[in-house]
C-alpha cells in the first residue's frame, strides 16, 4: 500500500466515522483501513486517531495531518478525477453573510464542485443570523465574535474595520485625523433610512485603548456596500469597510487608508456548524475544503494591507 491510497483511506475513515464504512467505500477491507492508519502513523511519528468501539476521534496532529491530506486529494482529483475521485455524494445547505460570500466564498464553492461532480451546494447569501439546526442548514460563515453556543467553529481568519477614501477626495477636501475632522468632511454610510451612522473608533483611554461607537454624518446613505464602495472611489467621500472589501483597491491606490490611529479591533472569522452535521462525509469534506481556502485568502488580504497584524 501507497502513502496516497492510505491517505484516501484516512480521510475516507474519518468522513464515514468508521474503518468498516470506509472500507465498503472504497472496496477493500476493514484490515486494510488499520493498515493504512498505521501506515500514516508511522510516517506522522505520532498518533492521529483515537479509535473505541463507538466512534473515530481525531488527535491534534490528525487534524492537521488531515487538512494537508484532503488539499493534496483535492488537487489530485483537479488533475485526473476519474483515478483520485473520493466520489463524495449528497447536497449542502450553507450560508455567508452577502458581499463576502459573493466575493470570497462562492470561489470556494465553485472549486469544491469541480472536484466532486456528484456533490450539490445551496448557498443562502445574506446578512440575516439563521438558526442553522431550526432551519436545516450545515454551516454559516460568521464574521463577528462568537456567542456561547453548542455550535462548533473552526476560526478561518479576522476582518479589519477601515476608514478610506480615493486619493483625489483627500487631494480636495484634506486628510483628516481626527474624529472631529470628520464633522468637515462627506461621509457614505450604510443606512438608506437615516443621514448618520454609528462607525465604531477605538479611542484611548485612562488605562487602555476602548471602542466607541460614534455617530457620523453621512452626506450620501444606500442600502448596499457594494454602492457604498463604489462611491467612495468616485471621489464622493469616505466610507467604513470591511478589509476583505476594499483590500484590492487599497493595494492598487484607488482608496488610501486614513484614521488608522483610530482603528477599532479585528473581527474574528469563523465557520460554525452543528458537529453532528459534520460527520456526513460530504459535509465535513466541504468545511475542510473552503476552511482552507478562506484561510489562505484572508491571509493574504491581512498581509496586503498595511498597518495592524494578526495576533
Amino acid at each position: 500500500m501507497d502513502r496516497l491510497d492510505a491517505m484516501k483511506l484516512f480521510v475516507a475513515a474519518v468522513d464515514e466515522g468508521s474503518l468498516a464504512a470506509a472500507a465498503r467505500r472504497h472496496g477493500r477491507s476493514p484490515a486494510a483501513v488499520t493498515r493504512a492508519v498505521a501506515l500514516l502513523e508511522h510516517y506522522a511519528g505520532t498518533t492521529l486517531l483515537l479509535r473505541s468501539t463507538r466512534q473515530l476521534s481525531l488527535t491534534p496532529a490528525g487534524e492537521r495531518h488531515l487538512e494537508t491530506w484532503r488539499e493534496v486529494l483535492l488537487k489530485l482529483d483537479e488533475v485526473a478525477p476519474e483515478k483520485f475521485s473520493s466520489a463524495l455524494r449528497g447536497g449542502i445547505v450553507m450560508t455567508a453573510p452577502e458581499l463576502f460570500g459573493r466575493l470570497k466564498v462562492m470561489p470556494a464553492v465553485e472549486t469544491f464542485l469541480q472536484a466532486h461532480p456528484q456533490a450539490s451546494v445551496r448557498a443562502l447569501l445574506g446578512n440575516r443570523l439563521v438558526n442553522l439546526i431550526g432551519e436545516g442548514v450545515d454551516l454559516a460563515i460568521r464574521l463577528a465574535p462568537l456567542p456561547d453556543s453548542t455550535l462548533a467553529a473552526i476560526k478561518i481568519g479576522q476582518v479589519r474595520i477601515l476608514f478610506c477614501a480615493s486619493p483625489a477626495y483627500l487631494t480636495e477636501r484634506g486628510l483628516p485625523t481626527m474624529l472631529n475632522d470628520l464633522d468637515q468632511h462627506d461621509c457614505i454610510g450604510l443606512n438608506a433610512d437615516s443621514d448618520a451612522e454609528l462607525w465604531p473608533f477605538s479611542v484611548v483611554g485612562e488605562r487602555k485603548n476602548r471602542v466607541r461607537s460614534i455617530r457620523v454624518h453621512t452626506r450620501l446613505s444606500v442600502n448596499h456596500q457594494s454602492a457604498v464602495i463604489g462611491a467612495a472611489l468616485r471621489g464622493q467621500g469616505i466610507i467604513c469597510a470591511r478589509s476583505y472589501q476594499v483590500a484590492d483597491h487599497i493595494a492598487a491606490g484607488r482608496l488610501v487608508l486614513i484614521l488608522a490611529d483610530f482603528e477599532p479591533p479585528a473581527v474574528p472569522a469563523h465557520i460554525v456548524f452543528p458537529a453532528d452535521r459534520a460527520k456526513r462525509g460530504v459535509v465535513r469534506a466541504f468545511i475542510d475544503h473552503i476552511a482552507a481556502d478562506l484561510k489562505k485568502e484572508l491571509l493574504r488580504i491581512e498581509r496586503s494591507i498595511p498597518g495592524r497584524r494578526s495576533d
